[in-house]
């Protein structure tokens, strides 16, 4: 198991739970978690997948300082542990606002976590929580010798984005983050500074993304992408040169090498390899955040999944510029138009929000799969045809990176006059001059009840990842 080990919560089992842990009386509370996991290579990342309140009227104890409860109660709960492999957090609250463990939790959980670990019979990580009246959670887990040691961070992927790090404070701001630290407390450019964020395509939207991302500070970005730089691409990927099509070149290798000349630091991972890679999705679910910068529908449809299973907020971009030719050849400009979506865990989907539906998602497979199969069934009238090579504008692009950037700022670092709430999705149009957000609406029942799943088999529940052997 690597040294940093995580919690993440969904932005609605934070609040359920910060609701049950503060009924309005002062008293401590508790809850059980069942966790599912990213057991991973940089990170092993604990994934809530249910939340377990003891109810108030069965604890033998309730007081400001002090929560006890009959044992038995939860011997349901880790029966489910043990048969799904999950791992389980203790959680309390401390009315008090008391930031630390007190010897009252300590003798508590010196009882309790070696009784969990021995009742599941595992390997996996077990760990206790407290909760302070403002959200704000600190952990720790049991590690194989017994000791107990810090969760290196815990975070929340609802309507702001929270990370509260065991050690906060404790990461020097370079020189250059000066400028953007006048708008930003020490508190978000630290968070910046410790974020690892995956960018799924690295051409249009992802090239000018990555170039914000670096120079606000980003510790570390996963750059996802299989193509090569062609010259008829040159002209919407930053910092690529026409010798760098001429020589073949992965576009991860060159935004990653133009990432690393500039000198501030970020850590950079290149996968130069489909999203649809198994360990690809490795890699980018041990990330903190998710951004889509890519077109196809089941790439889209395969984040939105990963995002749910492994607990990470993703925000995805989308283009359209409709051009036509007129009667003399002229071309003319119908619409320039953009969408960043913003998509939580547990809430709507891309397809809840009609962008595509399940029928495209299995035709967009077809043709990533078998294109001759594909075409034969456009031709035939079975599937519609998916529209290659469209218009494509940078200075379009960088707008839409722009906007779904200062989206990821906002939910760090809350600014708007209005909460984030209303921020579902943001529209842009240049066509009428136009900035329209609009909120969440609906849950999407195909994936809400796959939240915090994390590693499962088949990987990500999908039938042509079956066959994906365990680590």
């Amino acid at each position: 198991m690597p040294g940093q080990v995580t919690l993440s919560l969904s932005g609605d089992q934070h609040a359920h739970l910060k609701s049950f842990l503060f009924p309005g009386d002062g008293k401590e509370a508790v809850a059980i978690l069942l966790c599912g996991r990213r057991d991973g290579d940089r990170r092993h990342r604990l994934l809530v997948r249910e939340v377990h309140g003891i109810p108030y009227d069965i604890c033998f104890e309730r007081t400001p300082m002090r929560v006890t409860w009959p044992p038995d109660y939860i011997e349901p709960i880790l029966e489910r542990a043990a048969e799904g492999g999950l791992s389980v957090v203790k959680v309390h609250s401390h009315p008090s606002g008391y930031g630390g463990f007190s010897a009252v939790d300590d003798e508590g959980d010196a009882r309790l976590l070696p009784m969990i670990r021995g009742w599941t019979e595992s390997g996996v990580p077990h760990g206790s929580a407290v909760m302070l009246p403002d959200g704000q959670m600190f952990g720790r887990i049991l590690e194989g010798d017994g000791a107990l040691a810090p969760l290196s961070v815990i975070s929340v992927a609802g309507d702001d984005l929270h990370f509260w790090y065991a050690d906060a404070g404790s990461v020097a701001q370079p020189d250059f983050v000066a400028s953007h630290a006048q708008a930003f407390d020490s508190g978000t450019i630290e968070r910046i500074q410790r974020l690892s964020i995956a960018v799924i395509g690295c051409s249009g939207t992802g090239s000018p993304l990555i170039e914000q991302l670096v120079r606000l500070g980003v510790g570390e970005i996963v750059l996802v992408d299989p193509d090569r730089v062609e010259r008829r691409n040159i002209n919407r990927i930053l910092n690529a040169t026409l010798a760098d099509a001429d020589a073949g070149r992965f576009k991860v290798d060159v935004l990653g090498d133009a990432s690393e000349r500039i000198g501030l630091g970020t850590r950079v991972i290149r996968l130069a390899r489909n999203l649809w890679d198994p360990d690809v999705i490795r890699s980018v679910a041990q990330c903190d955040i998710v951004f889509g910068c890519m077109d196809t529908i089941d790439g889209r449809f395969l984040l939105n999944t990963m995002a749910t299973y492994y607990l990470l907020p993703y925000f995805d971009l989308g283009v359209r510029l409709d051009a036509v030719k007129d009667s003399a050849g002229r071309g003319r400009i119908r619409e320039v138009c953009g969408t960043i979506h913003y998509l939580q865990p547990g809430r709507s989907s891309l397809i809840s929000r009609e962008l595509f539906t399940l029928y495209d998602v299995a035709a967009a497979g077809l043709r990533r799969r078998d294109p001759a199969a594909h075409r034969r069934q456009v031709e035939d009238g079975y599937i519609r045809g998916v529209a290659a090579n469209r218009p494509a504008v940078i200075s379009v692009n960088m707008l839409a990176a722009s906007l779904a950037v200062n989206e990821l700022l906002a939910r760090l670092h809350p600014f708007r006059e209005q909460a984030n709430v209303r921020y579902a999705s943001v529209v842009f149009s240049l066509a009428s001059m136009e900035l329209i957000p609009e909120p969440d609406e609906g849950i999407d029942d195909l994936l809400a009840g796959r939240v915090g799943h994390g590693d499962t088999q088949p990987m990500l529940g999908l039938v042509e990842l079956t066959d994906v052997r365990p680590e």
